[in-house]
């Protein structure tokens, strides 16, 4: 007898935080282990090279930066988890295991219809203009949003 797929527990629906959301379709519990984030697994410097994954966007990217110094590039052969959004009081997180490979686990009880979001923590080299703010903004709307993607935060001189 054929094994039954188990139906995931997200879909895949527009955001009204940026393009593509994922969103839990039913509850799923604290701790709880949602999604692997996957893709090929490039060098940094292979993956700072490829062109955006959007031309008309150029900062939007589904690539996730490992412990190792490596990327996955979920424009590569990736998945539903390449469409999870930023989220400055997330309720998932990712967690890289020794192996590489990072799960999307639930931080705490999500809501089937919440979107799921964890804290990119985005990293940047070079000089944080104006532009690079604006391309790097947060659209979380959490009441306490610090209005970045990026990590740390960058401090304006004024």
């Amino acid at each position: 007898m054929p094994a039954t797929r188990v139906k995931p527990p997200y879909a895949v629906h527009p955001s009204p935080r940026h393009g593509k959301g994922v969103f839990a379709t039913r509850t799923i519990r604290k701790g709880a282990r949602i999604i692997e984030y996957r893709g090929a697994r490039l060098a940094v410097e292979v993956a700072d090279k490829r062109p955006s994954a959007d031309p008309d966007d150029p900062f939007h990217t589904m690539q996730f930066e490992l412990n190792d110094g490596s990327v996955i590039d979920a424009s590569i052969r990736g998945n539903a988890a390449r469409w999870i959004n930023h989220g400055c009081d997330p309720n998932c997180e990712p967690i890289e295991h020794h192996d590489g490979r990072v799960f999307i686990h639930a931080r705490r009880t999500i809501r089937a219809g919440e979107e799921l979001c964890y804290d990119y923590r985005l990293s940047y080299e070079g000089r944080i203009t104006r532009r690079v703010e604006r391309a790097f903004a947060c659209r979380c709307g959490a009441r306490r949003c610090r209005g970045t993607m990026l990590w740390p935060v960058p401090r304006r001189d004024r």
